[in-house]
């Protein structure tokens, strides 16, 4: 190649490579502007895929200015099928994951913002979705990286499906002469007034505290369960540990015996 070439392909490569961050700049103003109507988790998917594809068509057209893609290619490979093998093989999970993006977020079987418990344990607030990794945020600073792939795969509960709102389980263990009745009253109460709680169980056509459930005999105490209903952006763990500090102090002030395991010994004549 000449100078002049050499001068108009670097300038060429400079209109390239700014052409890239100018598309790259409105790719995400315009997903920011769909942003703002709602953060759904195909638009967050999506905007990465056309963030890559803007990417991989600039370095294409940049590498083809310079003598060619395909001779690029062979010269870096040597052209052969080992190679290309080993490379399709390193690619398996990369495709798998972009595939499991793809299905997650025409399935939506979550979105952005939702609280979700994984079969292998993993409970969190979806916060963000790639081309190969959806993001759950466990709690303050700790987040759960899973593969598209692996996720996809899995069975989940959605605490929030089709809802704006989240919700949390409660069990709540009180001793067996208990009055259930009032039991179930003192942890009503507390829950509503919890500034975090909100009414969230559809009754007809208003929205209504979730009641309280005596659900069973268990081998020391009687256990007493509900859902409790709160919004963006108190997190889980705020609206747990706010629930459970009320349930005790009213439990406490009620004279409620939250029990202990014990065995009783019987002695035969």
């Amino acid at each position: 190649m000449t100078r002049e070439q050499i001068i108009v392909g670097l300038l060429v490569t400079v209109v390239f490579v700014a052409a890239i961050f100018v598309l790259l700049r409105i790719n995400r103003r315009v997903f920011r502007k769909l942003h703002e109507k709602k953060k759904a988790l195909q638009l967050v998917f999506f905007e990465k895929v056309a963030s890559t594809a803007i990417i991989i068509a600039g370095v294409i057209l940049t590498i083809s200015l310079w003598g060619g893609f395909d001779s690029l290619w062979k010269t870096v490979l040597g052209g052969t099928a080992i190679v290309s093998a080993v490379l399709a093989f390193a690619a398996q999970d990369a495709i798998k994951d972009i595939l499991g993006g793809l299905m997650i977020s025409i399935n939506k079987p979550f979105e952005i913002g939702n609280r979700i418990e994984l079969e292998d344990g993993t409970t969190g607030i979806v916060t963000d979705i790639t081309m190969r990794h959806v993001v759950i945020l466990k709690m303050d600073t700790v987040y759960a990286i899973i593969p598209n792939s692996k996720l996809n795969s899995m069975s989940l509960v959605n605490y929030s499906y089709n809802s704006d709102m989240r919700s949390a389980r409660f069990d709540f263990h009180v001793a067996y002469d208990t009055d259930m009745k009032k039991a179930m009253e003192v942890v009503l109460d507390a829950i509503k007034a919890s500034p975090y709680s909100i009414p969230g169980k559809k009754v007809k056509d208003k929205l209504e505290y979730a009641p309280i459930y005596f659900m069973a005999y268990e081998d020391s105490s009687l256990k007493l369960s509900t859902t409790v209903y709160f919004k963006f952006p108190t997190t889980s763990e705020v609206i747990i540990s706010d629930i459970n500090l009320r349930v005790n102090e009213a439990f406490k002030e009620n004279g409620i015996e939250i029990p202990y395991q014990y065995v009783n010994v019987v002695e035969r004549n």
